[in-house]
This record gives C-alpha cells, structure tokens and sequence, in this order.
C-alpha cells in the first residue's frame, strides 16, 4: 500500500515537472518571439522562420503541391479545374461554405470558402485540399489616391511524399477531365465586361461576369437563309480545326465584321452565335481604356472558347495616328482621353499577344463599314464580313412565323412587294407586328407602316434628285 501511494506521488511529481517544463518552454519562445520582433528586421526573421520550416519539412512524410491562380499572366487549369473540381467534393462536415443562386438559375451553387479544408479520395489514397487567399494593396498609377486592392488565390495539396508520381500522372489528370465534363453539363453562358479599377491587380478580376440570358437562335434570326448556313458552316469548321490551325501556324482565332444600318439583327446575331457555340462573350468598351498595355492584359485576363466583341467600332473610339505625334498632339494629349492607337488595336487582335488563347472569336460591329481603315478589315484580323442587310421577304416569314405563329395569310404577297421596295429593319417590322392582338391587325399595322414608308420615299426622291444635280453643277464648276 505505502509502495502504490509512493509510486503516485512519484508520478505525480514527474507530471508537474513535465508542466513546468512544457509552460517554461512556452514562455522562453514567446519571449525569444517578443525579442525577434522588436529586435530582428523583417527579412531578417523571414529568413529564420522558413529555414526552421525547412528543418522540420526534412522530417516530414507529407508533400504539399501549391497551385496559385495564374500561371505567369495567363490562367492556370489545373486551379480551374481544381476549383470546379472539388466544389462537387464538399462533405456534410465542412465548415464554412460560399453559397450563390445566379438570377434566373433553379439549382443553388456552393463553393470553398477561403481556409477551408476538403479531403479527397483517388485509388485508396486521400488528398487534402486547402483554398488560401490573401489581399494585397498596391499603387494606383492613375490616381494615387485610391489605391488598389486584389485577392491572390491557390490551392494546397498535401499527401504522402510517395504519391508523388501518382499525382502527376494521375490524379491531376482526373481532375481535369472532371472538371471539364462537369462545366460541359452544368455551363451557363455569362456576359462580361471590364472593371478598369482592378487594371494594376490580379487580371483574374478584370472581367465581371453576369448571366447572358439572350434567347437569340440561329432558327429565330431574320436573315436570309443563305447568310445563316454559310455562318454556321463557319463556325462549325473553325471549332473542328484545331490541329489545322496548329499545322499552318496560325493562332486559333476567327475574326468577325458585322456591318449594315442600326437594327438589322447585329447583337441578336452575336447572341445567336454564342448559344451555338457555348462560348462566353467579353464586352469590351473601348471608350474606357487608356493605352495599348491595357488591351493586352484584358486579352490575356479572357478565358479560351469565347467571344470578344467590339460595338460600333467607328464611333466608339478616335484612333490615333500610327505615325508619330507632332508637339501640338502631344500638348493636347495631356487631357484626359483614350489613348488606344490603331496599330495597338491591330496587333491586340493579329499580333503576338493574339496567341495568348485558343478558340477564341473576335466580332466587331459597324453602321459604316467605309469609315474602317483598310487594314483593320484585312482576312487575318476581319476574315468574315457579313452584310446585316434590310427586311427581306424571307426576314418577314421568319418574323410572322416568330411573332403571330402563322406560315401564310393572304396580306402576306402585298407586304412582301412593299418590303422589297422599301427600306425597313427587321427591327422595325418586329416592332410593327407586336402591336396587334392577332395576326390580321398586327398585319394591318405592319401595311400602314409601309405604305407611310412608300409615301416619305416619294416625297423625299424629288428633293434627293434636286440635291443630285446640284453636286453635279458644282462639279462641272470647279473643273
């Protein structure tokens, strides 16, 4: 009995000495840490921590891959696919979750939340995923006063040093095959524009993105049916040549150029265009941007298998010169305005910096296609230029069929004939056709339009005549 309560008190003793140790120990680092810190500059204690990191990191049996956001200034796939990825992978004993429901979206999306830890498993072997963010502030060159903000991004992937191979061979491959069924199945089309104020942050936020829920198809287009088979058939062999592309050394592009009066179907085309393709459309506004260096990040900042539109390209943006600018220019240029240069424009969808993506289409619109220079419509740059021409008969059908849900109607001959004696928009025909309550008035309507159009066409021809043999006079005058 006496030796058991020896034995205890024994124990005891060792266990308060173990206490003592342990709390000494703790005071002795958090005074040595006190000390640094006051003591030791910044770098200087950076150095001391990583290499005790890396004493205890020999010992270790866990390898930990870090997979950042960007690779250089491009996108990095595997955190794409990663992030995609594992967002099908969050169990019920997480944590903290990010949770969105897009308008117009029935199913509910969650995601990682920064810190969070997600464990995977793949042929036996479990992998631990950790989402790491960090803000960093910088310099604004723009106004020095508004400093800019911006969210660093990766992963950490830690398991056994001996999975290593494993990992590279196979899991990361899985993941990317994942990843892109799972978009192909769940993608919802977005629409981006540009937010200038992260231009000097992390170009992965350049581009904010909203739900493009254009209902525009190729079949509802009033466009005359050979102009829509030849588009399609474009785009259709544009997607498949990949290795063609590749083969003559050519960046995987195709440029656009739709070009005809306001309202003939040109943003209801581009809209068409991306429901066909699944491909998302990156607005860009010329307007808000100050020089060619800004073009090339937010080419760079768009994901592939997309579309970049430019709107009303000869009004949208005065081009500088290529040569040289002379002194009063360069006094002038102090104000503030667009600095984007036509040759800029041209080497941002030919040049060098074109290569940064693959399968990407470039469309640009005009009302006046002869006020583009030459070279920005050359094949290369504009390989496609597409007419977006008046209401045709074939419009109208389409329109009538679209609209009122009828293949034929006994008005139908007579509008055809005023159709292709005057020139109107398929918008206008639209707008015509909806203010009936069934389809003989909404024709009704639509005949009245024309013929006060038939009418304002007379009126006008004698006038346009008069003006005619006026230019011609001054013409003989001045020879």
């Amino acid at each position: 009995m006496a030796s058991n309560s020896s034995t205890a008190e024994a124990n005891l003793a060792n266990a308060k000495a173990l206490l003592t140790a342990a709390a000494s120990f703790a005071a002795t680092v958090v005074l040595a840490r006190s000390v640094a810190n006051d003591l030791l500059p910044p770098q200087l204690r950076s150095y001391f921590y990583n290499a005790f990191l890396n004493i205890f990191d020999r010992f270790s049996s866990q390898l930990t891959m870090v997979i950042d956001e960007r690779d250089g200034l491009g996108p990095n796939q595997i955190y794409d696919a990663a992030d995609t990825y594992l967002a099908t992978r969050i169990s019920p004993s997480t944590h903290r979750l990010k949770v969105s429901k897009p308008e117009k979206e029935d199913s509910i999306t969650t995601a990682m939340e920064s810190n969070q830890e997600i464990t995977d498993t793949f042929n036996g072997v479990q992998f631990h995923w950790v989402l790491v963010c960090s803000q960093i502030e910088g310099q604004n060159f723009h106004n020095a006063r508004l400093p800019f903000r911006s969210t660093v991004r990766s992963f950490e992937l830690c398991f056994h040093k001996k999975h290593r191979d494993m990992v590279l061979k196979s899991y990361l491959p899985h993941i990317l095959h994942q990843a892109k069924e799972i978009k192909q199945q769940t993608k919802t089309l977005k629409i981006f524009t540009f937010d200038y104020r992260q231009m000097f942050g992390n170009i992965s936020n350049l581009w904010v993105p909203t739900n493009l829920d254009h209902p525009s198809t190729f079949e509802k287009l009033a466009m005359d049916s050979e102009i829509k088979n030849f588009i399609l058939s474009d785009l259709e062999r544009f997607v498949k040549r990949k290795e063609f592309y590749r083969k003559v050394g050519k960046a995987w592009k195709r440029g656009y150029l739709l070009y005809g009066p306001p309202g003939t179907g040109k943003s209801s085309l581009i809209a068409a265009m991306a429901n066909y393709l699944k491909f998302d459309v990156y607005d860009l506004e010329l307007t808000e941007i100050q020089c060619n260096s800004d073009l090339r990040k937010l080419l760079i900042g768009m994901a592939n298998r997309s579309i970049l539109v430019v709107e009303d390209i000869d009004c949208s943006i005065e081009f500088q010169d290529r040569e040289s600018r002379t002194e009063e220019d360069g006094a002038s240029s102090t104000r503030r305005r667009a600095q984007v240069t036509l040759s800029g424009l041209l080497n941002f969808i030919d040049g060098l910096w074109s290569s940064c993506g693959d399968e990407r289409i470039i469309i640009f619109t005009t009302n006046r296609k002869e006020k583009l220079d030459p070279a920005l419509l050359r094949p290369g740059r504009m390989d496609v230029h597409v007419h977006m021409s008046y209401c045709s008969p074939c419009g109208f059908r389409l329109l009538a069929s679209n609209y009122l849900g009828i293949e034929n109607h006994e008005l139908f001959s007579e509008i055809e004939e005023r159709i292709l004696s005057t020139k109107v928009t398929p918008a206008a025909v639209a707008e015509q056709l909806l203010k009936g309550e069934d389809s003989d008035k909404a024709l009704g309507h639509l005949m009245e339009f024309l013929e006060a159009k038939q009418r304002e066409k007379q009126e006008a021809e004698p006038k346009i005549r008069e003006d005619g043999e006026k230019k011609e006079k001054k013409a003989e005058n001045m020879k």
